[in-house]
């Protein structure tokens, strides 16, 4: 077994964070396609026969663009905050049906110090937020066993940096999952240490990843009417 990434990948993470200027990220171009943007894709490439083993409709996509990948460039159109690159490397694991309808993903993000896993829908529509809460109320029983079994609610935490004061109108206040009801992301995450996602084994512990958060994105697959 062979690792992914290395100290240099983390190296040229810092630097872009301390030096986020066009004139640097040219003069490092190569460690970032050497050390983060080449060896992410060759994660994702391998990744992919345990992904077809989860479901057969989600995608890990190696193509520098267009892919799995998330460019490191930022769209500053409309940011306050100008700084042309991101200071870390996201994917998206994706299902084939997302650029028709709202679909839940898997997600990887590489930082240092701030590495994790993670799946969900991630600032979904009101309409989305919607369905996935009627679907919820409706299938409470599917929720229990997706979302809060014991050997998932000790691995993944959800998402709750964005919640409703209150609940949503419309449910009693008696339900089960009341405040889950809250929540305007459905994301579950867990956090890798750094020398997880620099070590040999980051790909092992990916799949059972995969596996251990497929329960969660199938709910939510359901909700919305999407294969799995």
């Amino acid at each position: 077994m062979t690792a992914y990434f290395n100290d240099k990948t983390f190296k040229f993470l810092r630097g872009l964070a301390r030096h986020n200027n066009r004139e640097w990220f040219h003069a490092h171009r190569a460690d970032y396609e050497n050390h983060l943007r080449d060896p992410f894709l060759r994660l994702l490439t391998e990744l992919q026969p345990a992904l077809k083993e989860v479901s057969e409709h989600f995608r890990s996509d190696p193509r520098p663009s267009n892919g799995s990948l998330f460019r490191i460039y930022r769209d500053t159109r409309f940011a306050n905050d100008k700084a042309p690159y991101k200071s870390w490397q996201g994917a998206r694991l994706y299902h084939e049906r997302r650029k028709q309808v709202p679909a839940p993903s898997f997600y990887l993000h590489v930082e240092p110090g701030e590495c994790f896993v993670g799946a969900g829908l991630w600032h979904p529509e009101p309409e989305t937020q919607r369905r996935i809460r009627q679907f919820i109320f409706e299938n409470p029983g599917g929720w229990k066993a997706a979302a809060h079994a014991p050997a998932f609610a000790r691995r993944y935490d959800f998402e709750s940096d964005e919640m409703l004061v209150r609940p949503p109108r419309g449910f009693p206040a008696d339900f089960e999952f009341i405040d889950d009801l809250r929540h305007k992301n459905f994301v579950a995450v867990r956090r890798i240490e750094d020398s997880t996602m620099l070590g040999p084994r980051l790909r092992q512990t990916l799949e059972k990843d995969l596996a251990g958060l497929s329960p969660f994105v199938d709910y939510l697959c359901a909700a919305l009417d999407l294969e799995f």
